[in-house]
């Protein structure tokens, strides 16, 4: 779960290469006086520095640059500091070869799981040119000249974008047309993140089959050409033109052609305060849910709005109508997909009047639903229950994490640097600001290993992380349980077992998918370390402590998951106790999708 960053100073990569690029740099007069430090760059020093690095490459004023942001942060200036130090990243970027970035790209792909068919273009071979040259010298000056623009930037491009892909749709809409795209750069930016790569071929969602939906995604200009045209004309719930990127990436990731979009402004009239209406438009097909699973897929012609209107649908088929409809309308929505009681279901989300995040739009507190997934379409993974939270607390708009966010890009810069004293006392302050910076957080960690710190005073500040994400339950989780692996790697076994249950148990009833998550983590941990009977009387303790009535979700990650492990070494009699000992506890009923569900896992058992 460690947050995905950009690196702060992309240039250290080459920091060996720089001393020839400051040599360089002196000999053309490149020279940053310190008194400009103060402030940010004027429009006479970015233009010296774009001449300097057409003569010279943007590498070599990428360390004057850096020793600019690093003058201003010492004296405080922090407004000055972040601009000089958001100038120093762009010359990293612009010099980044190309062959360096995709070898980077591809890694962060790995490492985040987000490898699917199609993100990686076949037979591409990069070569060393610097991916800047995506960008005109109009579009970079551009750039350098907005800072609003470079704190977004730099605030939401992550490793798994494919920057060169970026940078060209930027340039595209921005040569299309300047005045435009100045006035809608949020917008434009959302686009670029998400149009880098084609999406995976289970989005919007995976009841659709290829035949009857395109999953391809338009040219970046069609949606910027719509969507400004719609906001410009007042069509739009929401002021495009004043969102930040972060929330526009739910509305340019439409998944419907801008015509069926056009459709839906005519055919729903929910005004923003009740858009909830919007999923409850399309009349449910009871016919649908049947014991043949083959129903549950959409096979009624094309997969088009109109035609999910007229013919009606299941629960994801009114989330996806109603997700679509919004984005139509310039409000950031969500799909969501989610473990009820006794089956699946799916319901949307929604940015309302108020700016706050409504995410239970068609959800039925009945069925007690698990808090459900939803994809995030910069990455095409999906979205932490943090993020959400994070994103409608709407906290990294306030001057105190402005404050903290500074701090924090020269504490991750220290670190690349090689300097874990200066980066541990940056990002000591940077949460001392924001105690949700959780980047912050993690380079304090980071920093605070560099030093040598003890493995108690470390985990002393994972506990201070943990209560400073105690509204945020998967943070408050995550930390803890790094905790309770120090315990363990420093051979307090028995406190780290007791944690570890109690994590679970303070878990129960609010966050009940996180408790089972963690219930599945004891047990997997079983089978590594305990003897098949011991294990046997972990999963009956698990069983009591957290399944009784629980449903499908219990079922998948802690039943059906010790059967198979059971059945695997060849004890299929234990493992079919096992299923009947979880039927009885989790009071399954005759006749509901859970019994079918336990039947065939037990059928599987017999064979």
């Amino acid at each position: 779960m460690k947050p995905p960053r950009l690196p702060a100073a992309l240039a250290l990569l080459a920091l060996a290469a720089l001393a020839q690029g400051v040599a360089t740099a002196q000999v053309l007069g490149f020279y940053i006086p310190p008194e400009e430090t103060s402030d940010p760059p004027t429009r006479a020093r970015l233009q010296a520095i774009e001449a300097a690095a057409s003569q010279s490459g943007w590498l070599s004023v990428a360390l004057p640059l850096r020793e600019a942001a690093l003058r201003a942060y010492r004296q405080d200036r922090l407004i000055a500091a972040e601009a000089w130090f958001h100038v120093f990243q762009w010359a990293g970027l612009f010099s980044e070869p190309e062959n360096r970035f995709f070898s980077n790209w591809t890694s962060a792909l790995q490492a985040n799981q987000a490898v699917y068919p199609g993100v990686i273009p076949e037979n591409y071979r990069p070569g060393d040119r610097p991916i800047g040259i995506n960008l005109s010298p109009a579009m970079r000056d551009w750039v350098l000249s907005n800072e609003a623009f470079s704190e977004q930037f730099f605030s939401l491009v992550k490793p798994v974008d494919n920057l060169p892909v970026v940078f060209a749709i930027l340039e595209g809409l921005h040569r299309r047309d300047p005045a435009r795209f100045a006035r809608y750069s949020s917008l434009a930016l959302a686009i670029a993140v998400v149009y880098d790569v084609q999406p995976p071929p289970w989005w919007p969602h995976h009841q659709v089959p290829e035949s009857l939906f395109s999953r391809r995604l338009p040219n970046p200009a069609a949606p910027f050409d719509w969507l400004t045209h719609e906001d410009l004309a007042g069509h739009t719930y929401h002021n495009l033109a004043s969102m930040r990127a972060e929330e526009l990436r739910f509305v340019v990731d439409a998944a419907a052609p801008t015509s069926e979009l056009a459709w839906s402004e005519q055919a729903v009239h929910n005004p923003l305060d009740s858009f909830e209406g919007a999923y409850f438009l399309v009349k449910y097909r009871d016919d649908r849910i049947t014991a043949d699973q083959s129903r549950l897929t959409w096979s009624e012609g094309p997969y088009t709005l109109d035609a999910i209107l007229s013919l009606g649908g299941i629960c994801v088929d009114q989330a996806y109508f109603a997700t679509e409809a919004g984005k139509a309308r310039g409000i950031p929505t969500l799909l969501f997909a989610g473990v009820a009681q006794d089956g699946y279901h799916a319901w949307f989300g929604y940015l309302d009047g108020e700016n706050k995040w409504r995410l239970d739009a068609g959800r039925y507190a009945e069925q007690r639903l698990v808090t459900g997934t939803a994809i995030d379409p910069q990455t095409w993974t999906f979205i932490s229950d943090h993020e959400l939270q994070f994103l409608s607390e709407r906290f990294r708009a306030l001057p105190s994490f402005m404050q903290s966010r500074v701090n924090e890009e020269f504490a991750n810069d220290f670190l690349m640097a090689g300097n874990p004293g200066a980066a541990a006392r940056a990002a000591r302050t940077a949460v001392n600001y924001e105690r949700r910076n959780l980047r912050a957080w993690e380079t304090l960690i980071a920093a605070n290993a560099k030093l040598g710190l003890d493995p108690a005073s470390q985990e002393g500040v994972m506990r201070e992380a943990a209560l400073a994400f105690t509204k945020y339950p998967d943070l408050l989780v995550w930390y803890k349980n790094r905790v309770c692996q120090s315990l363990r790697a420093r051979g307090e076994t028995s406190l780290a077992n007791f944690e570890e249950r109690s994590i679970a148990e303070s878990l129960k009833g609010e966050r009940q998918d996180l408790a089972i998550q963690q219930a599945a983590q004891i047990l997997t941990r079983a089978f590594a370390s305990q003897s098949i009977n011991d294990q046997i009387a972990t999963y009956n303790a698990i069983l009591v402590q957290f399944g009784h009535g629980e449903g499908t979700m219990f079922f998948n990650e802690i039943v059906v998951a010790f059967a198979e492990h059971l059945a695997q070494a060849r004890m299929r009699e234990q493992a079919r106790a096992a299923v009947e000992r979880a039927r009885e506890v989790l009071e399954i009923q005759p006749g509901t999708q859970l019994a079918a569900d336990a039947d065939k896992l037990l059928a599987r058992l017999h064979d």
